[in-house]
């Protein structure tokens, strides 16, 4: 199976607003079982084909978009957030609810992403490469939201399936954070997306 989506894999709106309390339950336990705290205030969720399907859908209902033309906008739009099977595709959301300390710290924090990182024991560090759509920052700020890919190698992928440990973090000075091991739960669900 492709792990792109197509047009035939999302639902009508009319039969997605009828199950759409449903799906809406489930995926808030599915995108739970994906996320990562990387410190206080730094969150990675990690994208797969349903997370992407189901943002998709949502905004396809938002829109209201059932035309050809605009779905096919929204696949292009989203497909990309979709792992290939050598890397994993993470959303970073960097959360403070002061807005004074938000834009304080996101003045602080540039280049967050790209001192993303995940590192598979025995190997070096993988850096993120972020934000392949859009430049998110500035030489003023960060954006709070950045869309970051992480290209392993199939030496990488081996020491995983073999069980070697997989670590996280961010190596900023100002935003220094490090999640040694990864969870377990967390981790074979993005080892599944590197097969």
């Amino acid at each position: 199976m492709s792990p792109t989506l197509s047009a035939a894999d999302l639902m009508p709106l009319e039969q997605y607003a009828r199950e759409r309390e449903a799906i809406r339950a489930r995926m808030i336990g599915y995108r739970a079982t994906r996320r990562l705290q990387v410190g206080a205030n730094c969150t990675w969720s990690f994208e797969d084909r349903e997370t992407v399907r189901y943002q998709i859908q949502e905004m396809l209902r938002t829109e209201r978009i059932f035309e050809p033309a605009g779905i096919a906008e929204e696949l292009a739009a989203y497909n990309p957030l979709i792992p290939d099977g050598s890397n994993l595709k993470a959303t970073l959301l960097m959360e403070y609810p002061d807005p004074a300390e938000r834009a304080r710290r996101l003045a602080q924090l540039r280049g967050i992403e790209h001192r993303c990182w995940l590192q598979v024991a025995g190997h070096a560090p993988v850096f993120a490469i972020a934000d392949e759509d859009l430049e998110r920052s500035n030489a003023q700020k960060t954006s709070a939201v950045h869309f970051l890919r992480f290209e392993f190698t199939p030496g990488m992928i081996a020491s995983l399936q073999a069980g070697a440990a997989l670590a996280a973090g961010i190596d900023l000075p100002d935003y220094a954070q490090r999640v040694d091991p990864v969870p377990a739960s967390l981790r074979a669900a993005l080892l599944a997306d590197l097969a």
